[in-house]
């Protein structure tokens, strides 16, 4: 009760402002859950010795081994290599199944990028509709009676800039995260189409199955 009392009332003291600051870092909270559960199930032990091994299997032409081993539902690694079995190691199919597994490992980073740059943006905001309130209060008609109307100004303007900066570092380390690891994944998947031209042989000698 304490600490929800304590996250509204530092609301209502940044403004308005506080309220879409709020909603983007649910929303990179959100993205950063997704895609840490999406990463941790792609890249665990267990997934890494099985893609070792299906790349073993292509370069040795083992295509038995290479079926058994990819799963009909996995994941982007698997998608690949099953095209390649399906339809032999041609550049286009690779360039094309890369691009569309490519928005499956970059998903949601566009957000989580503008999230980065755009909660500064929205605390310089709140900074400046503060600092106006405390103007209007300073050149107003009336006598000022009580010096906290000014600071409350001056206060929604420094809460809404921290609260901007915050939010900003707190997506940004994990969206670099994930960035590191969509292009390790686009390395993986050259691997993957390297492998299967080196066992599987040209195109044109490969029996597209059908």
């Amino acid at each position: 009760m304490t600490a929800s009392f304590d996250l509204f009332t530092l609301i209502e003291r940044g403004g308005w402002v506080m309220w879409p600051l709020l909603g983007v870092s649910v929303t990179a909270l959100a993205i950063s859950l997704e895609r840490t559960w999406f990463w941790w199930s792609l890249d665990s032990r267990s997934e890494q010795e099985r893609l070792r091994a299906i790349l073993r299997a292509l370069r040795n032409g083992d295509r038995s081994k290479a079926e058994s081993l990819v799963e009909e539902k996995g994941g982007v690694y698997d998608q690949l290599a099953k095209r390649m079995l399906d339809e032999g190691p041609d550049d286009a199919v690779a360039v094309e199944m890369i691009e569309q597994l490519r928005g499956k490992t970059e998903r949601f980073m566009n957000i989580l990028s503008t999230i980065v740059t755009a909660s500064p943006m929205l605390g310089i905001l709140g900074t400046v509709t503060g600092i106006i309130q405390s103007f209007e209060l300073l050149g107003g008609q009336r006598a000022l009676v009580d010096p906290r109307d000014v600071s409350s100004g001056i206060g929604e303007a420094l809460i809404t800039t921290a609260a901007g900066l915050v939010i900003a570092l707190a997506a940004l380390f994990p969206y670099m995260l994930f960035r590191g690891y969509a292009e390790r994944a686009l390395g993986r998947f050259e691997s993957i189409v390297t492998s299967a031209k080196q066992g599987l042989g040209p195109v044109r000698n490969w029996s597209v199955k059908r």
